[in-house]
C-alpha cells in the first residue's frame, strides 16, 4: 500500500503551519513504529532478508508495482518490509508538500499536498500458490482544496460539474483496493488472477505515482490521460501469464473514470477491456505494448475510446542509487469526435550522489479541451485553427536528500517547467508560459 501527501491548496499561514507541523509529528511517530532492520541505500536487502515462508509464486506477486504493473527488477522498490506469523507484509509511502507558481493568464500558484500510502499482506498457498491483498490510500481529497492543483496544459475530469482545465485533480481516498492469487503452474511460468473494486487493469506502463522514474517529481505528467489514466479504476478483473521474459495480461473493467466525490468507491458493470504485453529481456529493462477499449470514460464527453501505448522503463545503480528512466507513447482515438491525439514522454532521475539528485521530464501531447470550460472560444478557434493543439513541457529540477526521521527519507528540491505552444492560443497563455514548484518531499524507506 502507498501513502502520499499533496499540497493544500491557498491556505492561510496558520493553517500552512499547522499543516507542516502536523506532518513533521505524524511522519516520524509513525515509522518508529515499524519493526524493520536497516541497511544502507547503497546496498538493499533482498526481499528474501525481510520475509517468511515465500515460493516462486511469493515472489512474483511481491515485485509488482501497481496492479499487475511491473518496474524493472532491478529497481530496488523504496519500502519497508517486515512479516507477521506468516504474513509477509509491504508498507510503502511517498508524499510531497509542493508550492506553485505559474505565469500568464491561465497560470495559478497554490500551496498543496499530493501524497499515497500503501500497504500490501502476502501469504504462501501451498507449495506453489500465493495470496496477496493491497489497499492504496491517499489524502489528497483534503489536502488539494478547490478539487485541482495548477498543472498548466492538463485537461480531463471534471471540478464542481464543469471540464478541468490548466489543473490536475485530486486522487481518490482508495486510489487501491485489490487481491491476486498467484500460481507457479511451471518451473518458469506463473498464473496471475487480479480482482480489485478499484483497481489498475492491464492497460498502459506503470502508472506514474509508482513509476521509478517519476519518485522525485511532485506534478502529474500532462499526457497522463493518454497514458496511465487508468491506473484508478473500478471493479476490475485481470488474468495473466508470465511465461520466462514474457507476461501476458488482459483484463476487464468498468470504463468510465471516477467522479468528483474522491472519498467513496463507485461501482458499475464490466464494459471495458484492455490487453498488455511485458517483455523483461533482463532485471534492468521492462517493456509493455498494450490496447485497450474504453466505454464513456469522460463524463462530459461523448463517445467510448480506444487507446494504444507503449513503453520502455531502464533501471541501473548509479551513485549509491539508481538511474531511472522511462519512454512512453500513448495514443487515443475517440469515436464520437473521431480525433486522434498522440502523446509522449520521456522522463528521468539521475543521482549525482546518495542524495542528490536530477530529474528530468519532457513531453509532447495533443490536446483538444484546452478550451472545454469556454466553449464559444473553444468553437471560434476551431474554425480557424482546428480542434487540437500540440503542447510540449520541458521539466527539470534537482532534490537533495536529508536523514531526518527514522524509516523517511526527507528531501527538498524544486523543479522548473518551460511550455511551447502553437501560436494560436499564445493570447491566452501567453507567449511564453512557464511555471516552478518548490517542495518537501517525504518516502518510506528499510534504512535509516
Amino acid at each position: 500500500m502507498c501513502f502520499a501527501f499533496t499540497k493544500g491548496d491557498e491556505l492561510p499561514l496558520r493553517r500552512r503551519t499547522l499543516v507542516l507541523a502536523a506532518i513533521a509529528a505524524f511522519l516520524p511517530h509513525w515509522a518508529a513504529g515499524q519493526v524493520c532492520d536497516t541497511k544502507e541505500k547503497s546496498a538493499p536487502e533482498p526481499f528474501e532478508a525481510k520475509m517468511v515462508d515465500m515460493n516462486p509464486a511469493s515472489m512474483f506477486l511481491m515485485n509488482l508495482a501497481s496492479g499487475t504493473a511491473e518496474d524493472p527488477a532491478g529497481w530496488p522498490m523504496p519500502m519497508i518490509m517486515t512479516h507477521f506469523n506468516n504474513w509477509n507484509a509491504m508498507f510503502m509511502g511517498l508524499g510531497f508538500l509542493s508550492d506553485t507558481q505559474q505565469s500568464g493568464p491561465r497560470g495559478g500558484d497554490k500551496l498543496y499536498a499530493t501524497n499515497w500510502f500503501m500497504v500490501s499482506a502476502e501469504h504462501r498457498v501451498g507449495a506453489d500458490g500465493a495470496f496477496q491483498a493491497e489497499l492504496m490510500l491517499s489524502l489528497e481529497p483534503a489536502t488539494i482544496t478547490d478539487r485541482r492543483y495548477p498543472l498548466l496544459f492538463q485537461t480531463g475530469e471534471t471540478a464542481y460539474g464543469h471540464p478541468l482545465v490548466d489543473g490536475q485533480h485530486p486522487h481518490n481516498l482508495i486510489m487501491s483496493l485489490g487481491f491476486h492469487y498467484a500460481h507457479q503452474i511451471a518451473e518458469n511460468a506463473t498464473l496471475d488472477l487480479y480482482f480489485a473494486p478499484v483497481g489498475d487493469p492491464a492497460l498502459g506502463p506503470v502508472a506514474y505515482p509508482h513509476r521509478a522514474s517519476a519518485m522525485e517529481l511532485p506534478q502529474a505528467p500532462i499526457s497522463h490521460h493518454l497514458q496511465d489514466s487508468t491506473h484508478i479504476a473500478n471493479d476490475v478483473l485481470t488474468v495473466g501469464l508470465r511465461a520466462h521474459n514474457l507476461k501476458l495480461e488482459a483484463s476487464g473493467f468498468y470504463g468510465s473514470e471516477p467522479g468528483e466525490n474522491r472519498w467513496t468507491i463507485e461501482s458499475g458493470p464490466i464494459n471495458s477491456w484492455s490487453m498488455r504485453l511485458w517483455f523483461f529481456p533482463s532485471k534492468n529493462w521492462a517493456a509493455q505494448i498494450s490496447f485497450g477499449r474504453l466505454s464513456h470514460p469522460e463524463a462530459l464527453e461523448n463517445g467510448n475510446q480506444s487507446r494504444v501505448t507503449a513503453s520502455l522503463e531502464y533501471t541501473r545503480p548509479v551513485g549509491g542509487d539508481s538511474w531511472s528512466t522511462t519512454l512512453v507513447w500513448g495514443r487515443t482515438h475517440n469515436t464520437a469526435n473521431l480525433r486522434n491525439l498522440n502523446s509522449y514522454l520521456a522522463e528521468s532521475v539521475l543521482p549525482l550522489s546518495r542524495k542528490n539528485f536530477i530529474t528530468g521530464r519532457f513531453e509532447l501531447v495533443d490536446k483538444d479541451e484546452l478550451f472545454k470550460d469556454e466553449p464559444d472560444l473553444e468553437q471560434r478557434l476551431a474554425i480557424l485553427y482546428g480542434n487540437t493543439f500540440r503542447i510540449g513541457a520541458y521539466t527539470a529540477g534537482y532534490v537533495r536528500h536529508f536523514n531526518v526521521f527514522r524509516h523517511i527519507e526527507t528531501g527538498v528540491g524544486g523543479n522548473f517547467t518551460a511550455y511551447s505552444l502553437a501560436s494560436a492560443i499564445r493570447p491566452y497563455y501567453g507567449a511564453h508560459p512557464v511555471g516552478g514548484s518548490l517542495f518537501v518531499r517525504f518516502q518510506l524507506v528499510q534504512h535509516e
